[in-house]
């Protein structure tokens, strides 16, 4: 599949700072999943600076604002070409070794009722216990947008019994490492079809390392493995350290931000 992807970041500032720094992770991760065609990032009054490609095999690029600025938009437009491999990340260079994705962060730092939900999944199997595991985090949280907000963690969200796909990824990747499964947060893009079902654009979701096939995604959201719909851009610990853009300004105003994404198949 073809997708074009069109997401516009915009920063505001109640009152001028005197600069921004920003880490981008936000170019399309080079595996067998998907080939780019074209990709650009345009940072408004920005200033490229250097480059490096992590550990995980993201590229993390550096740009920077000199002030003062009170408004500062970063556009990403590009075209991807995408193909479904069962979920299963191909072709991806990276050096951490799995062991380095079990331990826990706030995010993820499981409670009481984490551990009675992973402990539920019973499959044999590695592949099978991280279905399983996907399976039962779709159905403790509900889809709901608005229900919850950047800094909610997987246990708060498992209480409130809804979320969104920050929250279904979080929690999934509690489950599985309380199973002893390595995992992961990853950041990136889903097209919006006709189906009716709830989507979001910008979308994340949790791969789980399963020995003997590599790293395997799952959507406990659209209760799915990622196929030809989804753009991967990066991975984390969680949500803050897979974030497509990090930064900090320099100043005492407040900042705000807009996100528009859209994600349009080109080509059937």
């Amino acid at each position: 599949m073809k997708l074009f992807v069109e997401h516009v970041t915009t920063y505001l500032y109640d009152q001028p700072v005197r600069g921004v720094v920003q880490s981008h992770r936000l170019l399309p991760t080079q595996c067998q999943n998907q080939t780019t065609h074209r990709w650009q990032v345009a940072v408004s009054d920005g200033v490229m600076g250097g480059s490096f490609r992590d550990g995980a095999g993201d590229m993390i690029q550096a740009w920077s604002v000199r002030g003062p600025v009170e408004r500062i938009e970063v556009r990403v437009t590009g075209e991807v070409t995408t193909t479904d491999q069962a979920g299963v990340l191909r072709g991806n260079r990276e050096i951490i070794p799995p062991v380095a994705w079990l331990d826990e962060t706030l995010p993820t730092r499981p409670d009481a009722a984490l551990k009675e939900l992973a402990a539920k999944a019973e499959s044999p199997t590695a592949l099978g216990l991280a279905h399983d595991l996907s399976a039962l985090v779709a159905e403790a949280i509900a889809y709901r947008p608005g229900a919850t907000d950047a800094h909610t963690t997987a246990a708060e969200a498992l209480a409130l019994g809804e979320g969104v796909c920050q929250d279904h990824a979080h929690a999934l990747i509690a489950c599985a490492r309380l199973r002893d499964l390595p995992a992961r947060y990853v950041s990136g893009y889903l097209f919006t079809d006709s189906d009716g079902k709830p989507h979001e654009a910008a979308h994340a979701w949790a791969e789980v390392w399963i020995e003997g096939l590599g790293w395997v995604g799952f959507d406990p959201a659209n209760a799915c493995c990622p196929d030809e719909r989804y753009i991967r851009l990066g991975c984390g610990m969680d949500a803050t350290h897979a974030a497509p853009i990090r930064g900090t300004a320099r100043g005492p105003g407040s900042e705000s931000m807009e996100i528009a994404v859209a994600v349009a198949a080109t080509q059937q």
